[in-house]
């Protein structure tokens, strides 16, 4: 029985050092993972407000575009061709910075979600869902600012076959 017992006593030993082992790996795993976690929450945090802000530049350039187009219509009755091309100039630049607005919203959005997919808190959830609504208006504000750019340059261009330039 003495016997027996020793090679139980050995056997229970190895699995002793086996569990402490197993421990000991999961503890460093358990510490990685949250390390990870933490950075996925940052990431999806910086990414919403990068869409926001993005989606506030962009709403920004519409405004720009809009006071541009709204220049080249007063400037179009006083036949102003210069103030009118640059003004239409104006507009065009502001709606390729909304574009880029709305794209760079867009990727922050998607980065925002693709964190999201690799986490599952509430606050991760919400900022994905703020990030994909200021992707949104982003989105919108571009398509308007493009509307007023196209149509401050048909003024201009009408005002210059107009003025025969």
């Amino acid at each position: 029985m003495t016997e027996k017992n020793q090679s139980i006593d050995a056997k229970l030993v190895i699995f002793e050092r086996e569990l402490a082992d197993l421990r000991a790996i999961y503890q460093g795993v358990n510490v990685r993972y949250r390390e990870a976690l933490s950075v996925l929450s940052q990431l999806t945090f910086h990414a919403s407000e990068a869409a926001k802000r993005a989606a506030r530049s962009c709403e920004q350039s519409r405004i720009a575009a809009m006071n541009a187009a709204e220049v080249v219509k007063e400037a179009r009755s006083e036949k102003i061709l210069l103030v009118v091309q640059v003004a239409a100039s104006a507009a065009s630049m502001a709606a390729m910075a909304a574009v880029e607005a709305a794209a760079a919203a867009a990727a922050a959005a998607a980065a925002a979600a693709t964190a999201v997919a690799h986490q599952a808190e509430e606050s991760s959830l919400k900022a994905s869902a703020e990030a994909s609504e200021a992707s949104r208006i982003a989105a919108d504000a571009a398509v308007e600012a493009v509307r007023l750019a196209n149509q401050a340059n048909e003024i201009a261009n009408e005002m210059k076959k107009g003025s025969g330039k």
